[in-house]
């Protein structure tokens, strides 16, 4: 063998050594999870998530299994969304829709503003966010004030027919907590939650 077909095949066999297989085959790590799975960029590589500012827990807001989310921030806009390892329901595992994520809250089409089209209207006007709370609030009452029931049938009931809340599937405990508290103090005795359906 000559010196230039010695310098070939030691080449070839670097080259092989070099993949991941080889290394697992070869190698003390057969069920390649350690060393074996990683390639020579490893140590290249970064994760997206290292420059983030903060992470912050949060649930999946597609369905109804209550996925346990990873949001990471950086300079005060989401940058990355992940399974929640801690979640004792998804245990850091998200669907193709809740690995999506990221897309519902920084995509493009995603409207950011307060969209309002007026009873009999056909086009849709923008709000700030201060007139629509005011419009809601102000109907929330009148709602109660119209379907306000003192008595019924000789007993004394206070309470409002007027409106009702079914809570969706994503709303974790407190928030179901303090729904519940709000609505039962404006009288309301129609609250249900997605969940239990």
């Amino acid at each position: 063998m000559t010196d230039h077909e010695r310098g070939r095949a030691s080449t070839v066999r670097r080259w092989l050594a070099s993949w991941p297989l080889a290394r697992q085959l070869t190698g003390d790590d057969p069920s390649a999870r350690a060393g074996a799975a990683k390639s020579t960029r490893s140590a290249q590589l970064r994760a997206r998530t290292a420059d983030a500012d903060a992470v912050v827990k949060s649930v999946c807001p597609f369905c109804a299994v209550g996925c346990g989310q990873n949001v990471y921030v950086k300079d005060g806009r989401v940058v990355h969304i992940e399974g929640d390892p801690d979640s004792p329901i998804s245990r850091g595992r998200l669907c193709p829709r809740g690995s999506s994520s990221l897309q519902l809250t920084t995509g493009p089409q995603r409207v950011t503003k307060v969209r309002y089209r007026p009873a009999h209207g056909s086009d849709w006007e923008d709000l700030d966010l201060d007139t629509a709370m005011d419009m809601i609030a102000d109907r929330v009452l009148e709602s109660r004030r119209a379907g306000w029931q003192w008595e019924v049938d000789g007993e004394r009931v206070r309470r409002t027919m007027g409106f009702a809340s079914l809570g969706g599937a994503t709303l974790d405990n407190e928030e179901n907590y303090l729904i519940k508290k709000l609505f039962t103090a404006l009288g309301a005795i129609q609250i249900e939650n997605q969940a239990r359906i």
